[in-house]
């Protein structure tokens, strides 16, 4: 296996992510569980929704013929005819000339075509003034205007909303057909490793990528399998990957990956697997690595968490929309002026960190390694590969965090 491979375009690297991906299967859970898991398949309701024409206001139900011509200074007198109690019908129709005081989600009667708001009317004694007219249909819910009987309500690959929750509840799904969450091994690799519970000694720093990349998995719909700190030795790298291939969908390693004889990740994986993809022509995170064993996708990151947070973003999310089946997954996005030159060098994709702020975006310049600038920043825009950089005022899409 040659130490460092020929550097990839960022759209070659995400065709071979994408190729990797396996979508999981399907599981049924609790409605009251199913937030932000993704649909396996279209859910139908199994009622029309509403199943009644029902009023959306307080207010009259009346024929919306007898308020034409109505308002303040000559409003349309009705006779009152009682009132509508939640979860009942009226069995006398509403005739010409007569109203009803029915409540938000009453059931309308029969001979009322629309519902005069109460802010509208002034009952005085067995008569109801109404000062606006009302055109049919007004303040009206119709029978299965919503959703009828059998009709798709959601569809596979969508991401569950609270509102979508709603949705469900009232197509009569409370056990939900949804995507297994794929489960991800994270490997922090590095001989300057130490717990986050450990003060760091010289040369030594905290292990932060396993949070990062943690969080990350768990963003995208994952499951994230922490196997802790492995040191920078060949042996000990292969038990981890291997363990984490036979438990996990997926593996992310973070460190270990360069362009020299200190490259293990590499190494280990082409000894087990396959390495499809060593370099990618980005900055940050050139030497990721993107690979299999045993079948399972096993990328390796850069060990720098800005570096590796710009890979998760831009190509690893691609790994998770295949696994999951989320159609809508995708980045969002905010149109910005630049406020100074950006440079770059033809030939890769640049991810520069901005702040985005009424409009303008700043450039955070700052080293690969640096943490301030993740936080610090709204997003990242864009260089393409075939530009040498962009210019002040330039309009650029922030992705955003």
């Amino acid at each position: 296996m040659s130490l460092f491979l020929t550097v990839v375009s960022v759209n070659e690297a995400t065709a071979v992510i994408r190729s990797l991906a396996v979508k999981g299967g399907e599981e049924f859970v609790p409605l009251n569980e199913a937030l932000h898991r993704v649909l396996a398949r279209d859910v139908r309701s199994d009622v029309d929704i509403p199943g009644f024409t029902r009023s959306v206001v307080d207010g009259y139900a009346v024929r919306a013929a007898d308020t034409t011509g109505s308002g303040d200074a000559i409003p349309a007198i009705l006779t009152f005819r009682g009132r509508i109690a939640m979860g009942t019908a009226v069995g006398a129709p509403i005739v010409s000339g007569d109203c009803i005081y029915i409540p938000t989600g009453g059931i309308l009667p029969n001979g009322a075509d629309a519902v005069v708001m109460i802010e509208n009317t002034e009952q005085i004694g067995g008569e109801v003034l109404i000062k606006k007219p009302v055109a049919p249909s007004e303040n009206v819910l119709l029978s299965n205007e919503d959703f009828s009987r059998g009709e798709v309500v959601l569809t596979a690959g969508r991401k569950i909303s609270a509102q979508d929750t709603g949705v469900l509840a009232a197509a009569g799904c409370s056990e939900v057909p949804v995507v297994m969450r794929p489960k991800v091994g994270i490997i922090s690799t590095g001989n300057e490793l130490v717990p986050v519970t450990a003060t760091p000694g010289m040369g030594q720093v905290r292990d932060v990528n396993s949070y990062v990349v943690g969080a990350f998995v768990q963003e995208q719909g994952g499951l994230p399998v922490h196997y802790g700190i492995v040191r920078d030795d060949r042996d000990s790298l292969s038990t981890a990957i291997k363990r984490a291939t036979s438990e996990c969908n997926a593996v992310l390693v973070s460190g270990g990956s360069s362009k020299d004889d200190r490259d293990i990740v590499a190494a280990v994986i082409s000894e087990t697997g396959d390495v499809l993809v060593h370099g990618i022509a980005i900055a940050p995170g050139k030497p990721t690595i993107i690979g299999k064993c045993s079948g399972k996708p096993v990328i390796g990151l850069p060990g720098h968490p800005a570096s590796a947070f710009i890979i998760l973003v831009a190509i690893v999310r691609h790994l998770f929309t295949g696994m999951t089946g989320n159609t809508a997954a995708g980045i969002r996005t905010l149109p910005a002026t630049l406020s100074q030159n950006v440079p770059s060098s033809r030939g890769r994709e640049d991810y520069i960190r901005v702040i985005v702020k009424n409009g303008v975006a700043t450039p955070l310049f700052g080293k690969s390694g640096l943490l301030n600038t993740l936080v610090k920043s709204s997003g990242f825009v864009r260089v393409p590969a075939g530009s040498e950089g962009l210019e002040t005022g330039t309009q650029v899409e922030v992705v955003l965090w």
